[in-house]
């Protein structure tokens, strides 16, 4: 599943596509709210979209929920199927990219994943106020995967069409409209590391 994703996304090129999509954008932002980053992995600061009165502000977190208990690990890909999120922190994770491997010899084969028809992409997650020890932190939502992602990975992050960002992240739709994979087609994929011999 998807642990690790690229951000390079130009600060013109997010404020040109907020504003095509008529979102408005917190006026504090700049940037720097926006850092570049060639793989974001599990525990690694990164940039989500969230509600902020009538604005979207970009605010940094930790990639993965932290652990349930002594023995789990961080909470980085979420289930969506069969669950609802009125009462969920809703964000959305933007993204150049992400990745998925295969192979069973180290290191495995890396598949770069890409939106069509978009200047970056945003994948629905869920996000949680700093608690204890633990920093703000954000998980991504999984969905079975579409025929772009299923012959690299039986389950797949929820990629979400520019048009949805707001309906998602303002629940205006039901989960099961916006929650699920995106029709063939609608990702690029391109192998940027084959698998070890």
């Amino acid at each position: 599943m998807c642990n690790d994703y690229e951000q390079h996304i130009a600060w013109a090129e997010y404020c040109r596509m907020m504003e095509s999509l008529a979102l408005q954008i917190s006026t504090h932002q700049s940037e720097l709210d926006l850092p570049r980053a060639d793989d974001i992995r599990i525990n690694d600061p990164a940039p989500i979209m969230r509600v902020a009165g009538d604005a979207i502000e970009l605010a940094s977190m930790t990639f993965g929920f932290p652990a349930a208990g002594p023995k789990g690990g961080p909470v980085f890909n979420f289930r969506s199927e069969r669950r609802h999120f009125a009462n969920s922190r809703r964000c959305l994770v933007p993204a150049s990219a992400f990745f998925e491997f295969t192979g069973t010899k180290y290191p495995k084969a890396k598949h770069r994943f890409t939106l069509n028809g978009a200047p970056f992409m945003a994948i629905a997650g869920l996000w949680r106020e700093a608690a204890g020890n633990n920093p703000p932190s954000f998980t991504m939502l999984t969905t079975d995967p579409g025929p772009d992602v299923a012959p690299y990975h039986s389950r797949q992050v929820v990629v979400l069409q520019p048009k949805y960002w707001s309906a998602w992240l303002n629940l205006t739709k039901p989960e099961g409209e916006l929650l699920r994979p995106l029709p063939p087609g609608s990702l690029s994929v391109e192998t940027v590391r084959p698998e070890a011999q």
